[in-house]
């Protein structure tokens, strides 16, 4: 799912200042200070188990606000799902281009996509948002989020590559079964199997994606 951990994104959002709740907020501040108060919810209360009030309560509007902005609950979900992933993306795009190798941005990748531990609220969240229907529109916008993970590391295996430190692999192929491997690792991680108590599946997931873009001249 290198550099340090990435900084859990639920713990430095602030919580809205008292003083705000006094005042009705535009439209796109209130948004934005919805889908804040959703993170901090969901960290402290679980995907599940978070209702439109918390997330009211901790944004400083009324339910019914809340609800004018998005409708439901599933949808201000989708929308934490999208500014979220937004936000992961752009800090991983930010340590790449610090990175001094395609190798060093491959284990960034694995480090970005899997879950950092059980309970993990990104992935809490993906699971509550995949498991709704959703219309033409939401399906398109998980599509898309999929479809930009998948870019990501197709561009790490172009460039290593061309630069020869990775074996001619097919990279459509090898993203597939990458993102695969990793997705069911996830699922692992979440769902707190025993054998990664004590062993690292980003440790797992990077030695196994190594070996299969290990050149032949280096086996």
């Amino acid at each position: 799912m290198p550099t340090p951990e990435p900084e859990p994104r639920t713990t430095a959002l602030p919580a809205p200042a008292s003083a705000d709740r006094k005042r009705r907020p535009s439209g796109d501040e209130a948004r934005g200070r919805a889908m804040r108060a959703a993170i901090s919810a969901i960290a402290e209360k679980g995907v599940a188990a978070v209702r439109m009030s918390d997330i009211a309560e901790r944004a400083g509007m009324s339910t019914g606000h809340i609800l004018y902005h998005f409708g439901k609950k599933d949808r201000l979900l989708l929308e934490v799902l999208v500014w979220s992933e937004a936000d992961l993306g752009e800090r991983f795009r930010q340590a790449a281009e610090e990175a001094a190798s395609p190798a060093e941005k491959l284990a960034l990748f694995v480090r970005f996509y899997l879950p950092r531990h059980q309970g993990d609220e990104r992935y809490a969240l993906w699971t509550q948002v995949l498991a709704q229907h959703h219309d033409d529109e939401g399906r398109r916008l998980l599509t898309a989020l999929s479809d930009t993970w998948e870019e990501y590391l197709a561009a790490i295996v172009v460039e290593g590559r061309a630069l020869g430190r990775f074996a001619a692999v097919d990279t459509s192929e090898f993203v597939i079964r990458a993102v695969a491997m990793l997705n069911g690792l996830s699922g692992d991680v979440m769902f707190g199997r025993s054998r990664w108590q004590h062993a690292s599946a980003h440790a797992f997931a990077l030695a196994a994606l190594e070996r299969e873009l290990r050149p032949a001249d280096r086996t």
